[in-house]
């Protein structure tokens, strides 16, 4: 009998956590750069009785992601497929970030909209820093939602060399992937699918712990601290959120932002002081 593909993109923390949450009695896709840290992955599944293949992917080429879609397609009918991979600012500069953060993600969505079988879904982890970058310009969203993959970095709001700060890129591809994946779920669903993306707060995986560690630590401390559930996130708190949104359970939810993170955009958002006014009003 065949079996429904899963596809995880990106075998760090979160893809790691997530994988053996869906993908028992099915084919599982590991996709990742480091053909290491792949291949570590996936003997640890095998070992436990999973289906797993591998492939590695290059997110930021547009055909190196075709021809992951294309081999996730040669295996069965492609299911789900989790998008995890990422860079955050203490591991890449601003130019690293938009390749593999920003066009990485709108590789994924159009590539495998031409391969996601009618029932299936997937999911686009963001983060909570995307929610920090609201209100750009209406057509700097616009063209972050709807620039063809292809010239998504020749946007001139994306020039690397505007941003000295590798946070303030990491924060405006994220927003990207949250606006990309609400304009992907007209297409996708044309094949009968969905698409989500989930923002995670600030969580206990070596990406976020050093972050925790860097050069905005001592602000994200703040933030958690602050924040409603006080605490860090941990990869399982995503994975539960990523396994709802790719089963039918969630089959009325498509195009949407699922923000994952202890309620630190909350807090920020209603514990911040009012702006100042300008002299003389009132």
């Amino acid at each position: 009998m065949d079996k429904d593909v899963v596809v995880i993109i990106g075998v760090g923390g979160m893809g790691l956590t997530l994988a053996p949450r869906i993908s028992a009695g099915r084919r599982v896709l590991l996709a990742d750069f480091s053909e290491q840290a792949m291949d570590s992955v996936a003997e640890r599944l095998g070992g436990t009785g999973y289906d797993v293949t591998t492939h590695r992917v290059d997110v930021a080429d547009q055909q190196s992601m075709a021809g992951l879609a294309d081999a996730a397609a040669s295996l069965g009918r492609v299911a789900q497929v989790a998008h995890t991979a990422g860079l955050s600012p203490v591991q890449a500069p601003a130019d690293a970030i938009f390749g593999v953060d920003l066009l990485g993600v709108a590789h994924m969505l159009e590539e495998f909209a031409r391969v996601i079988a009618p029932g299936g879904a997937g999911v686009v982890i963001a983060s909570m820093a995307g929610h920090m970058a609201a209100g750009l310009p209406a057509e700097l969203e616009r063209a972050l939602a709807t620039v063809p993959a292809k010239d998504l970095l020749a946007i001139p709001a994306l020039e690397a060399e505007a941003f000295a700060d590798p946070g303030a890129a990491y924060s405006l591809a994220k927003r990207g992937n949250i606006l990309r994946v609400q304009a992907a779920a007209v297409p996708w669903g044309k094949r009968g699918a969905r698409v989500n993306s989930i923002s995670p707060g600030i969580i206990a995986t070596p990406m976020g712990m050093a972050e925790l560690g860097g050069a905005h630590g001592e602000q994200m401390r703040q933030m958690i601290a602050m924040s409603g559930s006080g605490r860090v996130g941990t990869p399982e708190d995503i994975a539960r959120a990523a396994e709802f949104l790719l089963d039918p359970q969630s089959s009325f939810i498509t195009g949407t932002d699922l923000l994952v993170d202890g309620g630190v955009v909350a807090a920020a958002r209603t514990l911040a002081p009012p702006a100042a006014q300008p002299a003389g009003k009132s």
